[in-house]
């Protein structure tokens, strides 16, 4: 099939899940493609072998057919899903109601590291409101109060013996819970303060956290930049495909398993995301995406918002290693609407 049959929207044929403009457009002459892309042009030439055709218009709604074929058929490397179902997945994650629903309201009120915070943050903002720094953060004092309830005394006294919570981004989980409670529309600056929009009230009055964390989850998916937080490289595509690690959770997190094990979940099913790894004279680029995979997917996404129990495997300081277990958060906040059976390892 030739890339002139493609539209720049639609599924690549190479199989990768992405939109053809953004994996194997304008790699035909020259760049290598992938090994999907290897194996789809294979599957087509021998699919045509035996063909024989008595017009272009014959011919065109073959490859037409056997590619719509090879696009829902179950890849082992999406474990389970189709190129389709992936398509899907990464470029329509909230609009595939026939794959995939998130409720607007859970049903059980939720905990999670972001709804403490969050919780704090609205308490002391209440009636009154609460007036920002001149740099627009969050005072120091609530800041520091924050973070001795979010923390305890020890860890607390642990974290600030080399330096203290002089501003917001000092404690940087509050600071990213400000950051997404304003993208979310919860909470904005008005006449000098910080105040709970009129959404934010009606939601807390009518369902309290249950339907305030659904939206404080889409904004931090949508609108947040999870990069902002760690420092490596942009790598947006780990955000992107935020729902396949979702898929990968709900369908093996039963189990504890090492960070590694959704590590090489993700390389297997993106490998092409390496070419988008600039060189480094610390890292391979396979070592940097697995760095960022777990920190902005694991850690600071999955085990912030709950949905996973993210554990490191030691006490040591520098420990980069963990257990992932899913919590039960995450069958209320993302229904797959896959058969239970290819949910299961």
């Amino acid at each position: 099939m030739s890339a002139t049959s493609v539209g720049r929207n639609d599924p690549c044929p190479c199989g990768s899940g992405k939109k053809f403009k953004h994996c194997c457009l304008g790699k035909e002459n020259g760049a290598s493609p992938n090994q999907g892309a290897i194996s789809a042009s294979e599957a087509l030439r021998n699919a045509l072998e035996d063909q024989q055709f008595s017009s272009l218009e014959e011919a065109q709604v073959f490859v037409t057919r056997h590619t719509q074929q090879q696009n829902q058929r179950p890849r082992e490397e999406f474990h389970g899903l189709s190129s389709e179902q992936m398509h899907r997945l990464l470029n329509q994650p909230f609009d595939s109601p026939e794959l995939v629903r998130f409720p607007e309201l859970l049903d059980t009120q939720p905990t999670a590291p972001i709804l403490r915070l969050f919780g704090l943050l609205t308490e002391a903002i209440g009636e009154q409101g609460l007036k920002p720094t001149a740099k627009g953060n969050l005072p120091r004092n609530f800041c520091r109060a924050a973070a001795l309830t979010y923390w305890g005394k020890d860890t607390y006294q642990e974290r600030t013996r080399f330096g203290n919570i002089n501003r917001e981004d000092d404690f940087y989980d509050l600071h990213t819970t400000r950051l997404v409670a304003q993208l979310a529309g919860l909470i904005r600056k008005h006449k000098g303060k910080f105040i709970l929009s009129r959404d934010c009230r009606r939601l807390l009055a009518e369902g309290g956290l249950a339907a305030a964390y659904p939206r404080l989850f889409r904004a931090y998916v949508e609108q947040f930049n999870w990069a902002y937080r760690d420092g490596h490289v942009e790598l947006p595509f780990i955000q992107h495909a935020f729902l396949f690690s979702l898929y990968l959770l709900t369908r093996y997190g039963d189990a504890s398993r090492s960070q590694a094990f959704y590590e090489d979940a993700f390389l297997q099913a993106f490998p092409i995301v390496l070419d988008d790894i600039p060189p480094s004279p610390t890292y391979t680029p396979e070592e940097e995406l697995r760095r960022c995979y777990t920190w902005r997917t694991l850690v600071d996404f999955t085990g912030f918002f709950g949905l996973a129990e993210v554990e490191t495997i030691s006490d040591e300081l520098l420990c980069r290693d963990y257990r992932v277990k899913s919590l039960p958060l995450l069958g209320q906040t993302v229904q797959f609407q896959f058969p239970k059976s290819k949910l299961m390892v």
